[in-house]
């Protein structure tokens, strides 16, 4: 196990997006006692990013973090975007945040300013890990592949220089698909030691992720820590995966899911935060929320009891892949 893996040690960490007014606009207090119950609840890792609700996310999470002795969390952030005083009319995934222009840009000046920038709404004094954020086909298109070599030449070269000088711990890439990370993870002078992969390594979806990704990480000790677990809350019977409307084919996926963990009276969100974990490569697992209650879910979720015969079943009917290692006990 590599020194990056030994300091997150397989943990259940917290993601913001949700706080960024991610598909709806969420109350401050609802967002403090949200931030304040993972806290209580022992959580002591934090991913947050610029892009969620332009900052929001980023403000929010700072609000109460900036109260906790610094030592005693680790804290991420990503890069590829920055934000600007003027305006900009929203739309998407992030409709409610805040209205403040975000610009998406690779170069190194850009990464400079971006983690200027956050770690000022943070109120912090330092960031742990910095992830280069959503370069990739799902953002870009055909563009990516250019996304990523301004990355390459930019944002890779000054995060490398960080962890070079002890400023951070690590940085990676955290994107919606795995060939960014494959790709980097092969790149010689600016090699990533921890990766964000968002809901490509979960129950409901995990093959691709095997093939590649997983396996290389698990050979170099890159550690992957998995986002979106949930797969955007589709898996636990929510209207949307992977931050789009969900189909009716993902719909009939979770059905069955269910209809197996019913059998054996199993939870499914346990299943899932099991199932991600359980990897080898992985090193933490962030789900977000956005409700305080959740949280204490979340965290009891890793300690449940889960019969053995749930995953036989699921691998007898081809819901997951003879591939993945699987949670023992």
């Amino acid at each position: 196990m590599s020194d990056l893996n030994q300091t997150l040690n397989k943990t259940i960490g917290f993601g913001t997006a949700p706080l960024g007014n991610m598909f709806r606009d969420i109350p401050e207090d609802e967002a403090r006692e949200t931030v304040e119950a993972a806290w209580n609840e022992g959580i002591r890792y934090f991913d947050t990013a610029p892009f969620y609700g332009a900052g929001l996310a980023e403000k929010r999470l700072g609000a109460t973090l900036s109260q906790q002795p610094r030592d005693e969390f680790l804290l991420s952030t990503k890069v590829g975007r920055y934000v600007l005083d003027e305006t900009e009319e929203k739309s998407g995934l992030f409709a409610h945040g805040r209205n403040k222009k975000v610009v998406t840009d690779y170069t190194a000046d850009a990464t400079r300013r971006s983690i200027e920038q956050s770690i000022e709404r943070l109120g912090t004094d330092r960031l742990d890990f910095v992830f280069v954020h959503d370069v990739s086909r799902d953002f870009h298109g055909d563009e990516w592949i250019g996304k990523l070599e301004e990355a390459r030449t930019g944002a890779f070269r000054v995060l490398t220089q960080m962890r070079e000088e002890g400023l951070i711990k690590g940085w990676g890439l955290g994107v919606n698909t795995t060939e960014p990370i494959e790709l980097a993870m092969q790149l010689e002078d600016t090699t990533p030691n921890v990766s964000l992969s968002a809901t490509q390594y979960t129950l409901m979806q995990h093959e691709t992720a095997l093939e590649r990704m997983m396996p290389r990480a698990q050979a170099q000790g890159v550690g992957i820590i998995v986002g979106g677990p949930y797969n955007s809350g589709a898996l636990l019977g929510g209207d949307h995966f992977d931050y789009a409307e969900a189909t009716p084919a993902v719909k009939d996926h979770v059905a069955q899911l269910n209809a197996v963990a019913g059998r054996h009276q199993v939870n499914l969100k346990d299943a899932a935060l099991q199932f991600s974990m359980a990897h080898p490569a992985t090193a933490a697992v962030i789900p977000g929320s956005s409700r305080p209650g959740r949280i204490a879910e979340d965290i009891s979720a890793l300690k449940t009891q889960i019969p053995a015969a749930f995953w036989e079943e699921l691998l007898h009917e081809g819901l997951i892949s003879p591939k993945a290692p699987l949670p023992q006990g």
